[in-house]
């Protein structure tokens, strides 16, 4: 009976320091976020980082071995809040209309760059990130983007009628993500100025997804009528 008592103990124990390990780990994330999203990496210090998330200063080195693995994981945390892959799989499972599946990915992106994500720091730091790219962060990204790059070739090569490795597809792509590209890097303050009639608002969300369908399908079928003509 004893043992059982020490067993349970011990087990106890574990997953206590386990949960703070991982309480810890999740503080740091969402205090460095912050940091880095008001000033960069360059000007953010480990220090303040403790300070903020209430641990102590060697925190950042226990639990992630220095301040650029901590940056390289915020950055892994914004791009999955931002740009799931699992989202985007499950949103166009069992669809097999290409336009369909080109809405299903469309609308969870916008939905969630429009919803509460626009004013946290998640999308500061992924924009400041696209425009100011760190190298130490590369192969964290090909985890995301090549992926997301095949599911896009193939629903624009399938709207196309063209083969994904055709360069048209590789326009039409490009196409496609500059306007969420917009939204992610954009200053929506002056947006909201230059253009009032424009909702940002996550309920104006579903409207937008099916303008930008409407307006990359225009596009990629006259793309494609021209690339079959050239050939």
């Amino acid at each position: 009976m004893a043992r059982q008592t020490i067993s349970h103990a011990r087990s106890a124990l574990r997953s206590k320091t386990e949960e703070d390990h991982c309480s810890t780990r999740q503080q740091l994330l969402e205090a460095a976020g912050h940091m880095f999203a008001k000033k960069g990496f360059e000007r953010s210090t480990a220090k303040e980082i403790c300070e903020r998330a209430g641990t102590n200063t060697a925190a950042v080195n226990y639990h992630f071995g220095g301040i650029e693995a901590l940056y390289a994981a915020v950055l892994d945390e914004a791009r999955n809040r931002i740009l799931s892959v699992r989202a985007i799989e499950l949103a166009v499972e069992g669809k097999t209309d290409p336009r369909a599946k080109l809405e299903a990915a469309l609308g969870v992106i916008v939905q969630t760059l429009l919803g509460p994500v626009s004013s946290s720091w998640v999308l500061q730091v992924f924009g400041r990130d696209m425009v100011t790219p760190s190298p130490t962060t590369y192969p964290a990204k090909e985890k995301l983007i090549l992926p997301l790059a095949r599911i896009l070739r193939g629903f624009v090569g399938e709207l196309m009628g063209l083969a994904e490795d055709d360069p048209a597809v590789a326009r039409g792509c490009l196409s496609v993500m500059a306007p969420i590209c917009i939204l992610i890097v954009g200053d929506r303050r002056m947006m909201k100025r230059a253009l009032p009639s424009f909702g940002l608002g996550a309920e104006d969300a579903p409207a937008l997804a099916h303008h930008m369908v409407d307006y990359a399908l225009a596009g990629l079928e006259a793309t494609a009528r021209d690339a079959r003509e050239k050939n």
